[in-house]
């Protein structure tokens, strides 16, 4: 796919590129980032370089992940990234964080909504999915707000350092934001 750029009334979203490893670096030292997230632990300089110059130009390029630099219009400051990766036919699961001096001003929310749209109406993805460790609230506050549903816990679902976790998982599908799906969707009958 070519890469894409969203907007929102505050946000640009645009695919990282190499001039954004400075802040890409910076966010990544976050404890919690590296607590919370995938993200190397810890994080040197050569994980940011790497994840801007080859894992996000080659996500998109190979169609297996779409990630995304969230900024505060289209030349302010790195407040977030959210990416999307391929988890099957249909299936999508998205994952994101928020540089830390940036939370609680709804960034990240903005940012999952407009993402989820442009993956139901960009990849035709049937769900989306959300998952993280249990324990991580901020997460779930932000896919809760977002629309997804909370669906349940996955045991040992997640690897973390060569451990397995437990995690939470919900799902959002286009008819919870009020967009059309590609495939017709049949809930199971209502329990009597």
């Amino acid at each position: 796919m070519e890469p894409t750029t969203l907007t929102t009334d505050r946000l640009a979203l645009r695919p990282s590129c190499p001039a954004d490893e400075d802040e890409v670096y910076a966010a990544a030292q976050d404890p919690d980032i590296q607590r919370w997230t995938m993200v190397p632990s810890p994080y040197e300089r050569e994980h940011a370089r790497s994840f801007v110059a080859e894992l996000v130009p080659e996500g998109w390029r190979e169609d297996t992940g779409y990630s995304f630099g969230v900024r505060l219009g289209p030349v302010g400051p790195l407040v977030a990234a959210v990416g999307v990766h391929v988890r099957g036919a249909g299936g999508y699961e998205i994952g994101y964080w928020t540089v830390r001096e940036h939370r609680g001003f709804g960034y990240m929310t903005e940012a999952v909504e407009a993402v989820a749209r442009w993956a139901f109406t960009a990849l035709h993805a049937a769900r989306l999915e959300w998952r993280a460790e249990v324990g991580n609230e901020g997460s779930r506050a932000v896919a809760a707000k977002a629309g997804f549903r909370f669906e349940g816990t996955l045991r040992a679902a997640v690897l973390v350092r060569g451990t397995a976790r437990d995690c939470w998982i919900g799902g959002l599908l286009p008819e919870d934001l009020g967009l059309p799906s590609d495939l017709p969707y049949l809930p199971p009958p209502a329990a009597a």
